[in-house]
């Protein structure tokens, strides 16, 4: 692990990578919100350099992280960095707003619990609750019934098995999203397949990033 602060660097590289994997392509811009704890000590504790590090695409054992913001600019990836308040969050949490360079965009909620571990509580202004570290599967749909059914039949044709499982809608029969822990992927085939669903808008796949410390 680089950096002074397993909750500070190492979490803060997580969920800056988590949230460039979920955006799915590199980002070209980055409003960065720090809440809590983060607000008052990113600086020292280089909070703010791992977040960049972690949409840039590096892991928490990169040597370049200290150079993260040289390597940015270099990129051509900008950012803005500001302290935020969120009431009833844990204190080591982070709002990112990103664009990618095709112009899509993508809004990320994440907290650094202990020990290089983290939490998504949001994607998209959906909410949510996954670690990283396990393969994971976001899938925003329409609130009808046999949607999950669907979901999950079709996942267990294909022989996946499923770690952890969270459904968040904001109202009935509107949009909803569940969040998917699988054990592995067994066929990449099962994306596409998912995605063609009736009422299933998108897919996206997380691998499970690897704890380095």
């Amino acid at each position: 692990m680089i950096g002074p602060s397993s909750s500070h660097t190492a979490g803060a590289v997580r969920i800056g990578n988590i949230s460039r994997m979920i955006l799915g392509e590199d980002v070209c811009s980055a409003d960065i919100g720090f809440a809590g704890s983060f607000a008052q000590t990113y600086r020292g504790h280089g909070t703010d350099l791992a977040i960049v590090a972690g949409l840039l695409g590096m892991l928490t054992d990169d040597e370049r992280i200290r150079s993260s913001f040289e390597i940015a600019r270099e990129r051509g990836l900008k950012f803005t960095i500001k302290e935020i308040s969120i009431p009833r969050v844990h204190p080591n949490t982070v709002r990112l707003h990103i664009k990618g360079n095709s112009g899509k965009e993508s809004a990320v909620e994440g907290a650094s619990i202990g020990g290089g571990n983290i939490r998504i509580y949001s994607v998209n202004n959906m909410r949510t609750e996954f670690s990283g570290e396990a393969d994971t599967l976001i899938i925003p749909h329409t609130d009808t019934p046999g949607v999950i059914a669907q979901v999950t039949s079709l996942m267990s044709s294909y022989g996946i098995n499923i770690g952890n499982f969270k459904l968040t809608r904001l109202h009935k029969g509107f949009q909803s999203v569940m969040t998917v822990e699988i054990d592995c992927l067994t066929d990449a085939a099962v994306i596409e397949k998912l995605r063609s669903l009736p009422h299933v808008d998108n897919v996206v796949y997380l691998r499970a990033i690897q704890n380095k410390e």
